[in-house]
């Protein structure tokens, strides 16, 4: 999949079968001064790993923005407040950015912890959009007519690896769902149902709640299975994900384990070490290198000059595609909330984490994206390829 990026913020666009570079020069943003964007996004807590390095992103493409003149004269200005992973907290830090002038709102990366901000939005008026939430409760079925998320839903993320690892000769899968949220909850429910068209077979679902994990018994509850698997599907958030996962390896079993974005914290595999981390495959939102994203370098250089530490996670794109979608719907149609959701819904946009189209709203604003397949081998990521659903069940 070759993929067209954002280079220095300006936005490549698929419109009537052409290919745009930039937008209207028409200044149609009203008002004067900075152009405030809100974020809720989680700095502390169970979600920090996922928002943390998507703040990042939307810092470093709202410089390059800014340094190219900002939007028709006038400069991106981004203040988040953390959300500290707890719902309740994000929808009244959503309020205040709102009150303080903010026309757009960054939610959390998850619909749980973001989907206040998203109703905050919402009533204003004003677009919401999440970097990473990939549930599809997360869209404008639920959240309203000017509520997006840049990630691809479950059903795509779930039907993905189902399709992979039946190519790769899985026929008999036993499943293990973290009960925590909705994204891991439906994250299997889809891969599940996937799988099953397929004409594979879901030997067992074990279910745990995040923070009251007993690998013992799903140990046990493996191990009397009459079929033997062929693979393990596993969906749940750090750092049970990780308990988990050695737990099946220091125990002997070395099937194939398969799972979503999670699995793309760098803690999952530095948890898990060489000897454990093998046979790990994963779908999620973009891949470390210039082979999967080109452009990549160029943002990689540009990051650690900023933050003076390694690169080492995908969200932080997901984070500089949200600010370079809403930047070019800005430079368009200005700020108003109605014009910049319909622009959202009418273009298709070349991003780091792939290209994107949102259905209209009364569709859901169902995103249509490809997912990055990877495999952990002896502890580091490697790259399979950007993959579609041949199908995909409905949400």
């Amino acid at each position: 999949m070759k993929l067209k990026k954002f280079m220095t913020g300006a936005l490549v666009i698929m419109f009537g079968g052409f290919w745009l570079v930039g937008c209207s020069n028409q200044d149609n943003a009203s008002g004067e001064g900075p152009i405030l964007i809100g974020g809720t996004l989680c700095q502390t807590g169970i979600q920090a790993p996922l928002d943390t390095p998507a703040i990042e992103g939307i810092e470093l493409a709202i410089d390059q923005i800014n340094k190219d003149g900002g939007i028709n004269g006038r400069q991106l200005e981004f203040k988040n407040i953390d959300g500290k992973s707890d719902p309740v907290t994000v929808g009244e830090n959503a309020k205040q950015l709102i009150a303080e002038g903010a026309v757009v709102i960054i939610t959390p990366s998850d619909y749980d912890f973001g989907a206040p901000a998203a109703q905050a939005a919402q009533e204003a008026g004003i677009v919401g959009i999440s970097a990473s939430a990939s549930s599809p409760l997360f869209g404008s079925t639920l959240l309203g007519d000017k509520q997006f998320t840049l990630s691809m839903w479950n059903t795509t993320m779930g039907a993905v690896i189902a399709e992979y690892a039946y190519a790769q000769g899985a026929r008999n899968i036993f499943v293990v769902t973290d009960d925590f949220i909705d994204y891991t909850k439906s994250l299997s429910r889809y891969f599940i149902e996937r799988f099953k068209e397929l004409g594979g077979t879901i030997l067992q679902e074990d279910m745990f709640s995040q923070g009251k994990l007993d690998t013992s018994a799903i140990l046990a509850h493996f191990k009397a299975l009459e079929t033997k698997p062929d693979a393990i599907y596993a969906s749940s958030y750090l750092p049970d994900l990780a308990t988990l996962l050695k737990d099946f390896r220091v125990n002997g079993i070395d099937l194939p384990i398969y799972g979503g974005d999670a699995y793309d914290d760098p803690a999952l595999a530095e948890s898990l070490g060489e000897e454990y981390a093998n046979k790990i495959v994963f779908d999620t939102h973009a891949f470390l290198s210039e082979e999967a994203v080109p452009g990549f370098d160029d943002f990689k250089t540009r990051y650690e000059e900023k933050f003076g530490k390694t690169l080492d996670a995908p969200w932080s794109m997901s984070g500089s595609d949200v600010v370079n979608v809403l930047s070019a719907a800005m430079k368009s149609v200005g700020t108003d909330g109605a014009a910049m959701a319909k622009y959202m819904e009418e273009n298709t946009f070349e991003c780091y984490t792939g290209q994107l189209k949102w259905s209209d709203a009364a569709s859901g604003h169902e995103p249509t994206k490809a997912a990055a397949v990877v495999e952990l081998v002896n502890g580091k990521p490697t790259w399979i390829g950007w993959k579609s659903a041949e199908s995909q069940p409905k949400p």
